[in-house]
Order: C-alpha cells, then structure tokens, then sequence
C-alpha cells in the first residue's frame, strides 16, 4: 500500500492559463524539479493523480504549478483550497531535513514509551502540535522547547517529556 504525505495547498490561481499557486510546508524554496506527479483529495479518502507540465518557485513556501489539462483560470479555480500530497518516497526527497513536516512517520517517544506514530504536523507560533493515533482516539502533542528532548533521525524518533497527566486527557 502506498503511503502519501499532504505537502500543503492551492491557495490561489495565477494567470488565465490554469497556472496555480501552491503554497507548501516542505520547509525549504523547491521548484519540485523532477516530480512529475502529485496527488489532490478528489472524495474522502481518495487521491487522483494529476500530472505536472511545469512549476516554478514563487517565494519560500509558495510556488506556481501548471497541470496538465487545466488550461484555463475557471479550471484551475475548482482546484483552490484543495489539499495537496506526495508519495512518501518524493515527500522525503523534497522536504527540508529541519522542516517540522519532516517529522512525519516519525514516533514519539514519551519518558521511554513509545506513544504513536506522527501523522500529522500543525505549525503554530509558538510550538508544533503532532497529532496520533493513541490508543485508537486522535492526540494532539505539543512539541516546543519545554517538551522537546531529543530528535533522533537514524531511530525516526521524537524524545518528549510531557507533563504529567496530558495523555490522561485524551485517553
């Protein structure tokens, strides 16, 4: 089974050719040299591919991107707000090592106990929250300066020390 990784989204059109504007957390300017495809929730659950005629980089977390078959603004419009996800394989090649959506895949590990997988990563102001699967409900675990120990990537781990009683709320 392949496993994809949400990079960001459309946030807007550009041009009246079907060009868009793709505003990313890979961490780093990329112009995704190389991809040739990338994937958009099309229901609940399910990806369709749509393959790249051409992209550029725009600002740090922004680029445009050209479609194949979106040639024409009213097109590219229905693409707006739509999330937008890579394979892992390509997500790992295009993401930041510093990045915070970097840490995907990645397991927290609380006082020695392994507590979930990262699924998600929320950036905020202050702190990023990650969100699990613990023990088959959604959790939300801050990661910031207080609670952060370690980052071992050779492990794909995240060393936290959270406080007592957090993990009591969502169980």
């Amino acid at each position: 089974m392949t496993n994809y990784c949400s990079i960001g989204k459309f946030v807007a059109t550009f041009g009246v050719g079907g060009e868009l504007i793709l505003r990313h957390e890979l961490g780093k300017r990329t112009a995704l040299k190389g991809l040739e495809v990338l994937y958009l929730e099309d229901k609940k659950e399910e990806l369709l591919p749509y393959f790249i005629e051409a992209a550029r980089s725009k600002a740090d977390q922004e680029l445009y991107i050209k479609l194949e078959g979106i040639d024409t603004k009213e097109a590219a419009q229905k693409l707006v707000q739509r999330q937008v996800w890579l394979v892992e394989e390509a997500f790992h090649q295009y993401a930041g090592k510093s990045a915070p959506i970097s840490l995907l895949g990645y397991h927290i590990i609380d006082n020695g106990e392994d507590i979930g997988e990262i699924l998600e990563v929320i950036e905020q102001p202050h702190q990023v929250l990650c969100r699990i699967d613990l023990d088959g409900k959604e959790a939300l675990i801050p990661v910031h300066q207080d609670t952060l120990q370690k980052i071992d990537n050779s492990k794909k781990q995240v060393l936290v020390q959270l406080p007592d009683g957090l993990l009591d709320v969502f169980r």
